[in-house]
Order: structure tokens, then C-alpha cells, then sequence
């Protein structure tokens, strides 16, 4: 077992984290808001959509690897990647730039969900039929 698919989604999950957390710094540069974020509307936005992301794909990850060491195949570790990626950008999207309510943002999450789910499910039952 290489771990193939799920060292790719995790460099490229780390990779998109970076450009997600300076949109964080840049704005508290710009404002000078340094704690929480003051009432800044904006600031509020991309710290939740950071902190929602930091909550969120780690677990998917240990999941993914978990899944892929119990045998998953290949199709559920790519389909599970493919969620969990395009719910991310997604809610990122939704919760940056528009008035993050309605069916996107639970579209989003809802991808997310679905990703966690199959991964984790599939790592649990390995767990136990291994």
C-alpha cells in the first residue's frame, strides 16, 4: 500500500490552505486588526471560511489515508477527494463572497458531509472486517 491518492489530495489540500489563510493576514494588515475582527465584515467572512476549512479537511484526510490503508478502492478515495474538494471551494466561495446563505452553501457543506461519510465509513468498516 503507497498511500498514492491520498498524499496527492493532502499536498494539494495543504497548497490551497495557504492562499486561504494570507487572504486572512493580508486583510488584518490592511485593517489593523490583529484579535477576532473588530466588526470587520470582511475579515469575519474569510476567518470562518479559514477556520471552517481548518475544521474540516484535516479529519477528511486522516479519513482518506485510513480508508485507502483498509483497502478502499481507487474510485472511492478519488470520488471522496473530488467532494471534499469542490465543497471546500464551494463554501470558500459562498462564505467570502456572497451573503453565504441558501442551497450553495449547503451544497457545500452537504459535498463536505458526503466526503467525510464515505471516507470515514469505509475506514470504519475496514477497522472492523480487518
Amino acid at each position: 500500500m503507497d498511500y498514492q491518492i491520498s498524499v496527492f489530495f493532502a499536498g494539494g489540500f495543504a497548497l490551497l490552505q495557504l492562499p486561504i489563510t494570507m487572504a486572512v493576514g493580508i486583510r488584518r494588515s490592511t485593517t489593523g486588526i490583529m484579535f477576532l475582527h473588530d466588526g470587520d465584515d470582511v475579515l469575519l467572512r474569510r476567518n470562518r471560511a479559514h477556520a471552517n476549512y481548518t475544521e474540516t479537511v484535516p479529519i477528511t484526510l486522516i479519513a482518506m489515508a485510513a480508508a485507502e490503508f483498509g483497502g478502499a478502492p481507487d474510485a472511492l478515495l478519488w470520488s471522496g477527494g473530488a467532494f471534499l474538494l469542490a465543497g471546500r471551494t464551494l463554501h470558500y466561495y459562498v462564505i467570502v463572497f456572497t451573503a453565504a446563505r441558501g442551497w450553495p452553501r449547503a451544497s457545500a457543506m452537504l459535498l463536505t458531509f458526503a466526503a467525510m461519510t464515505g471516507l470515514g465509513g469505509y475506514a470504519l468498516y475496514a477497522g472492523f472486517a480487518g
